[in-house]
């Protein structure tokens, strides 16, 4: 027992973690570290071509993580191996936000996304997992599924070391100082790469004829990372120059097109590589094959959207696709430039400025006293609400960065490194409860997330003034759909991530 040393907290514990996980897949994925040193000069670039970007990111204490891996992905077989994983992660600081319903592009799989979720806790470190479970009730052959679920209910994902040191951590409380490297290299086996297959080449290929990602999860012996992402200030320039690097990069970006005020999330890869792998055959024979599955990713993030904007945004994305005659995102790859035109021209209907998504509340922000602000505050200033705050230049608006993820975006890069495009096989068809069913909890709800974080900014800044003035009648101007967007200044152009760009006035 261990009960009387002193434990980790669980964010520094996750920075382990992601650190641990980065070292292991940059060893088996050696394109990946080409990733990760091409987007540190990229990044590297426009910190030194752009001072106040550099200043604003180390006084909001971003700079530091900003080589950090932002998230990774697993795909998990059933519902025990999910619940075992929320196990860890809830240890790491992680917990289960969004349900993300990804039969709608096609593949057979619901999923989650761990992660921190204070704002504290991302700014130590924002590392999440994305987590997918395989959806084998959406398999038409019946006899195929019954095989499927007795391989998967024959494998430990976890080694019987890293479950002892999990059951002990939720005994305890949480990991102890002295234990955190074992408990890291022991839970990070749990995603090693394993170059054997638990199933025969004869399986394998059923499954892969099914699809590629009902192989990749049930012929292997565990939730193997798929890919790791790190984040760069621009999508734009890394997608241009993997190449030049030796990545082939898939044909588009995913999410929004490039902005002046960047929203959600854009995601490029270079394409999966093939792995040579090992089927069991009879007796100690074994037979060569391949697979594709891992790749490297990369990400760029920009403000967190209301509902309100989430839904103009659905509504764009459901235009570009319309004016290009597509169902799905992934397929427009056929015509990249047209892609990136038709989004251009479609989204331009999205407001562009700061200003303008605050005052149509399409868009999350954290409120905080200015230096003016903060004197006012020492000097017993009188401000009944936050108008008036804004109007005189003691609060300004920084945009909430977007923590989650687009269904629809995460889609597009599995299918182009699973090698199926085309997206077809599956129709839609969600299930909320029965995935938090097998994790055994409800997923947090993110918009309530990013809506708490920007009513929490508000009433600091009015308490800030609670000696002065009165409280506002009914609390009418700490509501976040109540605030005006007059005294917001602009941010300078430019389209770069991670927010916030707003700091300075």
């Amino acid at each position: 027992m261990s009960t009387h040393l002193q434990l980790i907290s669980p964010d520094r514990l996750r920075q382990r973690f992601s650190q641990a996980m980065s070292r292991m897949y940059r060893d088996e994925v050696p394109a990946y570290g080409a990733l990760v040193n091409l987007t540190q000069q990229v990044n590297a670039r426009v910190l030194a071509d752009n001072p106040l970007l550099h200043a604003e990111l180390t006084a909001s204490a971003r700079l530091e993580g900003l080589s950090e891996e932002r998230h990774g992905a697993i795909r998990v077989g059933t519902a025990a191996e999910l619940a075992d994983v929320a196990r860890l992660f809830a240890l790491l600081g992680m917990q289960p936000v969004g349900y993300y319903d990804l039969s709608v592009a096609g593949l057979p799989v619901h999923s989650t996304a761990f992660r921190p979720v204070s704002e504290e806790a991302l700014r130590v470190n924002a590392f999440r997992i994305f987590t997918s479970l395989l959806r084998l009730d959406l398999l038409d052959d019946v006899a195929l599924r019954h095989t499927s679920e007795q391989l998967l209910a024959g494998r430990e994902i976890f080694t019987a070391r890293a479950r002892a040191f999990i059951d002990r951590a939720e005994h305890e409380g949480g990991v102890a100082e002295v234990e955190a490297d074992d408990f890291i290299a022991e839970v990070v086996q749990t995603f090693r790469w394993h170059a054997t297959a638990r199933a025969d080449a004869a399986l394998y290929s059923r499954l892969d004829q099914i699809h590629s990602l009902v192989a990749d999860v049930v012929c292997f012996q565990g939730p193997h990372i798929n890919h790791l992402t790190p984040r760069t200030l621009d999508i734009d320039e890394i997608q241009r120059q993997m190449p030049a690097h030796g990545m082939h990069p898939k044909e588009t970006i995913e999410g929004p097109p490039r902005r002046a005020c960047p929203i959600l999330l854009r995601q490029t890869s270079f394409k999966a590589i093939e792995e040579p792998i090992r089927f069991p055959a009879d007796g100690q024979q074994w037979t060569s094959g391949s697979h594709r599955a891992r790749f490297g990713e990369v990400e760029q993030r920009g403000i967190a959207l209301t509902r309100r904007g989430r839904a103009l945004y659905d509504t764009l994305l459901e235009r570009t696709r319309a004016s290009l005659s597509v169902t799905r995102e992934a397929s427009v790859s056929r015509d990249a430039e047209a892609c990136v035109g038709s989004a251009q021209d479609v989204f331009s209907a999205f407001p562009d400025d700061w200003i303008t998504l605050r005052e149509q509340q399409l868009a999350w922000f954290d409120y905080r006293l200015t230096e003016a602000g903060a004197a006012a505050a020492r000097d017993r200033c009188h401000a009944s609400d936050v108008s008036e705050l804004l109007e005189r230049g003691w609060v300004h608006a920084i945009p909430i960065v977007y923590e989650d993820f687009l269904p629809v975006s995460a889609a597009g890069i599995f299918r182009s490194n699973l090698g199926t495009e085309s997206g077809d096989t599956f129709q839609r068809s969600p299930n909320r409860a029965a995935f938090e069913e097998a994790l055994g909890r409800a997923v947090l709800d993110e918009d309530t997330l990013y809506a708490a974080q920007q009513a929490a900014s508000i009433a600091q800044c009015l308490a800030a003034f609670a000696h002065a003035s009165a409280p506002a009648q009914g609390g009418g101007l700490a509501s976040p759909d109540a605030l005006p967007a007059h005294a917001v200044a602009p941010i300078q152009p430019g389209g770069t991530s991670d927010l916030p760009r707003s700091e300075t006035h």
